[in-house]
């Protein structure tokens, strides 16, 4: 992963973080339901937007990299793992 990336992405899980424990505390002071969801619904939202990055750097090094070598086996084993990954996340 790449520098630039890597710290990006741990800012977001840091604000994500704190996402989900205010998300604790408004279920623990017994807040209005639809205001817990739609926080749920935020934080899905910016893991959503973490994973897209983490994936963009992900094609853009290891599997452009697969590409450019040439090597038929690595190619298809970096696309077969996309592949994987991106059916699991639309379940």
């Amino acid at each position: 992963m790449r520098k630039d990336i890597k710290t990006s992405a741990l800012k977001r899980f840091n604000r994500i973080e704190g996402q989900i424990r205010g998300i604790g505390r408004m279920v623990e002071e017994d807040r209005y339901c639809i205001d817990v969801v739609t926080q749920i619904a935020a934080v899905r939202a910016a893991l959503r937007r973490a994973e897209e990055e983490i994936l963009r750097d992900h094609i853009a090094t290891c599997v452009e990299h697969a590409v450019a070598s040439g090597e038929k086996g690595e190619q298809r084993k970096k696309i077969a793992e996309l592949m994987d990954v991106l059916s699991r996340s639309h379940k």
